[in-house]
C-alpha cells in the first residue's frame, strides 16, 4: 500500500468534510439572521400601522436585537435604610454629576456607598417647588434595576441629602435564559390596549422590575418600561407580556419596599398570562 498517497487522500477528505460542514453552519446562521430580520421588519410595520391608527407618536428609538435574559434574585442590604434621609458632610455640586466625563469620578469619591454603581434616571427625577429630586438607579449587567434607587435632594444647585436602597444580586440561584418579547411588540401591545389617541411615547427602556413584598430577598423580572408624555409609566413583563398599569391616586412606596406591616401580593409570575393592574 502506498501510505503517502493514502495519507494525502485522507487529508483531502477531511478538508473537504470541514468545508462542507462550515458551509452548512454558515448557511444555517445566514438563514436564522434572515428570519430575524424579516420578523423585526414585520414587527416594525405592524407597530407603525398601530401608531398611525391612533395618531400616537414614538419619540424614542427602539432596539431591534433579539435578546435573551433570565430572572435574577436580589437581596436588599439591611444596613442601608431606604426610608432614612441622610445628610452629606460635603455637598455635591449637581452640575458635576450631569457631565459625562467627570460624573463617574465624582460618584466614586462621594460619601454615598457604592454610588458609582448607579446611573441617572432622568424620567424618574422630578422638580419639587424650586428644587429637584434627582433619581439614580442601580445597574446590573449595564441594565437598570428600576426599583433600586438613590434619591438626591438638591438645594440651590447642591446635593445636601439623600436616600438610598442597595441590593446584591445572588449568584447561586440558577435560572434559564428566555427570549424576550421584542420592544416593537411591547409598544404595540400598549398602543392597542392602553394608550389613548394622540399620546406621545417618550421612552422605552429595558431593565429589571419586581413587585414589592415583605422580604429582604425578591426576584426581579426583565421588563420593558414605557413612559408616556403625561408621565404615566407602564411596565411590561418581557417574558409573557403582562402589563402593569400606572398606580392610581398615590405613588408607590419608594425603592420597591412595602411599608412596615403592609402585605403586598407578588403578581410577577412568569406563568401569569393576564394583564396586571395596580389598584
Amino acid at each position: 500500500m502506498n501510505w503517502s498517497r493514502a495519507k494525502s487522500i485522507l487529508i483531502c477528505s477531511f478538508l473537504l468534510l470541514n468545508m462542507i460542514l462550515g458551509f452548512q453552519l454558515w448557511s444555517t446562521n445566514r438563514s436564522n439572521q434572515i428570519e430575524v430580520a424579516l420578523d423585526t421588519s414585520g414587527n416594525v410595520e405592524e407597530l407603525n400601522r398601530a401608531l398611525r391608527s391612533k395618531n400616537i407618536r414614538l419619540t424614542d428609538e427602539l432596539p431591534t436585537d433579539i435578546v435573551k435574559m433570565k430572572v435574577i434574585t436580589v437581596k436588599y442590604d439591611d444596613s442601608i435604610k431606604p426610608s432614612e434621609q441622610k445628610l452629606l458632610k460635603t455637598p455635591i455640586i449637581m452640575s458635576n454629576l450631569l457631565g459625562k466625563g467627570a460624573s463617574r469620578e465624582v460618584q466614586a469619591q462621594s460619601e454615598i456607598p457604592n454610588f458609582n454603581l448607579y446611573q441617572l434616571d432622568s424620567i424618574m427625577s422630578k422638580k419639587v417647588n424650586e428644587n429637584w429630586i434627582y433619581v439614580f438607579t442601580q445597574l446590573y449587567d449595564k441594565l437598570p434595576l428600576f426599583d433600586v434607587k438613590v434619591e438626591l435632594n438638591e438645594k440651590n444647585g447642591e446635593i445636601t441629602s439623600y436616600r438610598q436602597a442597595y441590593v446584591e444580586v445572588e449568584s447561586g440561584v440558577e435560572q434559564t435564559e428566555q427570549k424576550l418579547i421584542p420592544a416593537q411588540l411591547a409598544v404595540r401591545s400598549l398602543v392597542d390596549n392602553y394608550l389613548s389617541e394622540g399620546s406621545i411615547i417618550t421612552e422605552v427602556r429595558l431593565g429589571y422590575h419586581g413587585q414589592p413584598y415583605n422580604s429582604q430577598t425578591q426576584p426581579m423580572f426583565p421588563h420593558w418600561r414605557i413612559t408616556v408624555d403625561n408621565k404615566d409609566i407602564y411596565y411590561l413583563q418581557a417574558f409573557n407580556g403582562a402589563v402593569e398599569s400606572p398606580p392610581k391616586g398615590s405613588e408607590l412606596t419608594p425603592f420597591g419596599q412595602p411599608a412596615e406591616g403592609e402585605k403586598v401580593e407578588n403578581k410577577d409570575n412568569p406563568d401569569n398570562k393576564s394583564k396586571d393592574e395596580k389598584k
